[in-house]
């Protein structure tokens, strides 16, 4: 049976603005690709059961721009409270305001399952699966990690969150990175 792969409303906020990873692809374009990834079995396992990390193929990875640049001491950095969306708590997001931006390399697609979407009302469509994120990844980074905010909220089960219980070493690992790369903020 062919698992379909649908296009959460959550991805598209994934624009050039946006701060987050973004692509001269449409949404339905990257769906389409994991769908035929998902029924060739290439993907591998996310933090929980239903949730799965599709790797970009060479090929395509260009069509994706990655906005984070490496913190240095010349790095002037922007500190602003915001929201992701309405029903969630605020949070603290710093920007990047000048740096070079890293070469994305390698892009990750984020699927989420159904019924894990469905534990917080949170799906978009009937499919099986649903394109919940992409991430460029930078040169000379092997693994880039969930953000501290995105854990906390999954961990604590807050509103926006997907239940998720992280190890200590994923803590650390996720304080880590984002203490040497930040997102540029784009003008």
């Amino acid at each position: 049976m062919d698992n379909k792969v649908g296009v959460n409303e959550f991805v598209k906020r994934q624009t050039k603005n946006s701060g987050k990873t973004y692509t001269t692809l449409t949404f339905e374009e990257i769906a389409e690709f994991a769908e035929k990834q998902i029924n060739k079995k290439n993907y591998k396992r996310g933090y929980r059961d239903g949730v799965i990390i599709i790797e970009i193929v060479n090929s395509l990875v260009k069509k994706f721009i990655c906005p984070f640049v490496k913190i240095t001491s010349t790095t002037k950095l922007k500190a602003e409270i915001t929201k992701r969306r309405n029903n969630e708590d605020q949070y603290i997001r710093i920007r990047a305001l000048n740096g070079k931006s890293l070469k994305t390399v390698k892009v990750e697609l984020i699927l989420y399952r159904n019924d894990v979407l469905k534990e917080t009302e949170e799906n978009s469509t009937n499919y099986t699966w649903e394109l919940i994120s992409f991430h460029g990844i930078p040169d000379k980074i092997e693994k880039m990690p969930m953000g501290p905010v995105t854990m906390m909220r999954n961990q604590l089960q807050l509103p926006g969150g997907t239940k998720g219980l992280y190890s200590p070493e994923e803590w650390a690992e996720s304080v880590c990175f984002w203490q040497k790369y930040v997102v540029k903020e784009i003008n």
